[in-house]
């Protein structure tokens, strides 16, 4: 009897990004522990450095404060690097033919690509958030809040590393990326402070800057306040996801800087 090959739609888009998770997952000292390591020193060091029970504007103490937006800071920079890394040593090793040869649409790179970097972000900041509920007191206020603003920033994140990994032709136009838009805009949006500290054009800015959204939206669902209105907030994040994923769609299907 003949045996008919049966077409699974959804087989490639699974495969990719399966494959794209187990990378990160075979080394997870660098991946995971690395980036928890860090983010636990930097709670360390600010805590000490400012007092941990200090009271903050917010009302909480200045540890509980400060612990969301460094499991937020550790999602953005590791669903960026997820992406930009993978996409640049394809590149550069010249195996990137292995991901444009398969019958794969552009709709299922993109989405497997940024599920992956998703991925990584989520399990980043599940490890930091587990080790610091031992040491911050760190009560979920609202849940839906939580988990909208971390798959939203994880997956933004996601979406700007296919981007520059895409327009990178070698480690130091995505070192440059990282260097000079990624860590300036994480870290100047409200991570270890509150904006509303800020005087005259520095506030503007930061309400400019979309890592502030998705950091304080995020520590609302820790403890009930924020520098924003928590909708605003919702609305830019979503808006931003979209417009990158059409950016990203678009690149994929145009074989933009992939295909030689």
């Amino acid at each position: 009897m003949r045996r008919e090959i049966q077409f699974v739609p959804a087989l490639g888009f699974m495969t990719l990004m399966m494959k794209e998770i187990q990378r990160f997952l075979k080394v997870p000292l660098q991946t995971v522990f690395a980036p928890m390591m860090t983010t636990l020193l930097f709670l360390a060091i600010f805590t000490l450095a400012f007092g941990g029970e200090r009271g903050h504007d917010s009302g909480v103490p200045f540890s509980t404060f400060l612990a969301p937006g460094l499991i937020m800071m550790s999602v953005i920079q590791n669903a960026f690097a997820n992406t930009s890394s993978s996409l640049v040593i394809s590149k550069v090793q010249g195996n990137i033919v292995d991901v444009l040869m398969p019958p794969l649409s552009a709709l299922e790179l993109s989405l497997a690509f940024s599920l992956a970097g998703l991925a990584r972000g989520l399990v980043v900041a599940i490890a930091v958030a587990t080790c610091m509920f031992f040491f911050v007191d760190l009560t979920v206020r609202n849940w839906f809040a939580v988990l909208y603003f971390v798959v939203a920033a994880g997956m933004m994140l996601s979406l700007l590393g296919i981007i520059g990994g895409i327009i990178s032709d070698k480690f130091d136009h995505m070192a440059a990326v990282t260097n000079f838009v990624i860590m300036p805009l994480s870290f100047l949006s409200g991570t270890f402070y509150s904006v509303e500290r800020l005087d005259g054009i520095w506030y503007e800015l930061s309400h400019l800057n979309p890592f502030f959204y998705m950091i304080d939206g995020f520590r609302w669902g820790f403890i009930g306040t924020g520098d924003s209105n928590i909708m605003t907030g919702a609305l830019v994040v979503g808006l931003l996801d979209l417009a990158l994923f059409a950016i990203v769609w678009f690149m994929f299907g145009r074989g933009f800087k992939l295909k030689a």
